[in-house]
């Protein structure tokens, strides 16, 4: 079991954590009404295509609706991240989302930060804040979020990126919301290869400021793209459980996360929205020991790659290093 093992986490949704159980109490402090078919008879959530996922996605996001909601959010997921050894997470929270329930930037800000503080005293894990705009939202949009987040600096948040529909637009439609983001001292990273092919991986490397890539992974189908992510010590924010539930790749069998280790990219484990895809970050790990076969010192490089690749400064990075 590698429970025991130090972890770290740079890929999760923190709209996107929240369990079953969490949006139902969320629902009945808000006076909101949740449908019945957001869940199965086993009580996860009820989704079959991408469509409906992030149909069931926006319904339990939406229960959101107060500081103290994102304080309980966050605090939830990262004490479960603790309990499964995590000591550093990274979340990427959506202030496009919060405007839609009514709630400020700094608003949504302050929950979450709380959440982070009263985890970090409970179980002693850090956590961390990156901003993310909204790709099919559109570019000027994305301007806009890089805007807040600059003109409105926070402690917690230490990175700039962008998730949404990878169909929409191109990256260089983004260039100027990452530049902004980039010029202020922010470390970015964006989605690219999960859905799309390797091509949208060498677009946002050439296009884009940053030195890691949510997901990433189709990446492989290019093995000149491979040796430059090498090269240029470009992190992929891997979360194979995710690749799975959605299609991505139809087998352990055919996910290239052994493959891109074995051809020298740095990668990291995540669970992107854990709840959706019935993982955790000790699932991650667990599974990458099991199903991908890589032994508890492969694991322990991948901790030491998150760390090295996390948006933290220098002080908080010691601290984690001095923990393994």
């Amino acid at each position: 079991m590698t429970t025991s093992l130090p972890k770290v986490e740079l890929h999760c949704h923190l709209e996107g954590t929240i369990p079953p159980d969490l949006v139902n109490r969320l629902a009945e402090r808000n006076n909101m009404t949740v449908p019945d078919s957001l869940f199965n008879g086993n009580g996860s959530f009820a989704w079959r295509t991408f469509e409906e996922f992030l149909m069931a996605f926006d319904l339990a996001s939406s229960c959101i609706r107060t500081i103290q909601d994102y304080r309980d959010v966050t605090y939830e997921y990262l004490s479960s991240c603790a309990k499964d050894g995590a000591i550093y997470v990274e979340m990427f929270s959506s202030p496009d989302h919060a405007a839609e329930t009514g709630l400020s930037y700094m608003d949504h800000l302050e929950g979450i930060a709380e959440g982070i503080d009263d985890a970090e005293r409970d179980h002693g894990i850090i956590g961390r804040i990156i901003v993310t705009c909204v790709r099919h939202l559109g570019g000027e949009r994305g301007v806009a979020v890089a805007r807040q987040v600059v003109s409105q600096p926070h402690p917690y948040v230490v990175g700039f990126g962008m998730g949404g529909n990878e169909s929409f637009g191109t990256f260089k439609d983004y260039v100027p919301a990452f530049n902004l983001a980039a010029e202020a001292g922010l470390h970015c990273t964006v989605h690219a290869g999960e859905v799309n092919g390797a091509g949208s991986v060498r677009q946002a490397i050439d296009n884009l400021p940053i030195t890691r890539i949510g997901h990433g992974v189709r990446a492989i189908e290019d093995s000149t793209l491979v040796n430059e992510l090498v090269d240029r010590q470009i992190t992929l924010e891997v979360c194979p459980g995710s690749n799975l539930a959605l299609g991505v790749y139809g087998s352990v069998e055919q996910h290239p996360l052994r493959q891109l280790i074995d051809g020298g990219c740095r990668v990291t484990l995540g669970s992107d929205d854990p709840p959706f895809f019935n993982t955790s970050i000790g699932q991650e790990y667990q599974r990458a020991h099991d199903d991908f076969g890589l032994n508890l010192d492969q694991l322990s490089a991948i901790t030491i790659a998150g760390i090295d690749a996390a948006f933290a400064d220098d002080e908080i990075k010691a601290r984690l290093r001095a923990r393994l």
